[in-house]
């Protein structure tokens, strides 16, 4: 395949660059700045490909700019599948990532495609107003949308949890501030993330699929791993600042759809998931300290 992909240069995107070319796929970056709809067209216009994914946008939620998640996450989007669409060539498929928060707070977990989005904050908003608009374009564009449930890995922001908690038994820090501690989710690995995106792009699937295990974790429980294999103790100050208001309880997605279609993507233990984050955190602090 040769695969256009957006956000390559971001968390998901250098991961799934490598993956590909891993794989024998051609992968080429689409680095314009999407709500520049001429830009947008002409880069589109001048790239070779035969598929694409979509993985640019604002993903942290406590982003401060509430206007930028549409500007993005909804007119960016709705510039490249309108470029696409003009370009006139044949795809085999045109993967749109958006996010399980579009469930909102869901009593009901694991929770299925079926369920009515109720979103609580503007990323979440964005990403429902995005999936509404792409819907028009399921009659003429290969379009696969995916609401991928909590991921992580190496190279992941600071402003998620994981890589904060990762940061800080890295630096063997003595205190932690965190937010609720009970809340749950899922905490899968990004190559596990990048498996159902290269089993949904060689599928003949179409439609919405949420990207999840059902696995959830506290952040206690997270807190007890990292402590385990880094083999220090950390203290937890909770910080109202960080108690989210609208917070999402627990947040667990069912699966069977995903892998009805494709099969089951390659899982990870959380513990090789921290594992593998630790190490190379480990490995880019001790390159600093040399230079």
């Amino acid at each position: 395949m040769k695969i256009l992909v957006t956000g390559a240069r971001g968390f998901t995107g250098r991961h799934f660059i490598r993956a590909a070319q891993a794989a024998g796929h051609s992968a080429v970056p689409l680095d314009c700045d999407l709500t520049q709809a001429e830009a947008v067209a002409a880069q589109v216009d001048a790239l070779d490909f035969d598929s694409v994914v979509h993985l640019a946008g604002i993903a942290f939620v406590g982003h401060a700019d509430d206007r930028a998640f549409y500007d993005v996450n909804l007119f960016g989007t709705l510039n490249l599948l309108d470029a696409v669409h003009k370009r006139g060539k044949p795809l085999r498929k045109v993967l749109v990532a958006s996010s399980a928060n579009v469930y909102g707070n869901c009593e009901q977990s694991p929770i299925p495609e079926s369920q009515p989005p109720s979103p609580v904050n503007h990323y979440a908003m964005s990403k429902l107003a995005m999936e509404c608009m792409a819907r028009a374009r399921f009659g003429s564009l290969p379009l696969v949308m995916t609401r991928p449930f909590n991921y992580t890995g190496p190279g992941q922001s600071p402003d998620f949890l994981v890589p904060k908690l990762v940061d800080h038994f890295v630096r063997r820090a003595p205190v932690v501030k965190l937010g609720n501690l009970d809340v749950r989710r899922e905490y899968n690995d990004v190559r596990f993330l990048c498996d159902a995106y290269f089993r949904l792009l060689d599928s003949s699937a179409f439609g919405t699929f949420n990207v999840c295990s059902s696995r959830t974790y506290s952040i206690r429980e997270l807190v007890a791993e990292l402590s385990r294999l880094s083999n220090h103790t950390i203290e937890i100050e909770v910080d109202p600042a960080l108690v989210r208001r609208n917070e999402i309880h627990e947040l667990s997605g069912d699966p069977s759809r995903l892998v009805e279609a494709v099969g089951q993507p390659a899982t990870h233990p959380i513990e090789d998931t921290l594992s593998w984050m630790l190490g190379e955190a480990r490995a880019q602090s001790d390159s600093k300290r040399a230079h």
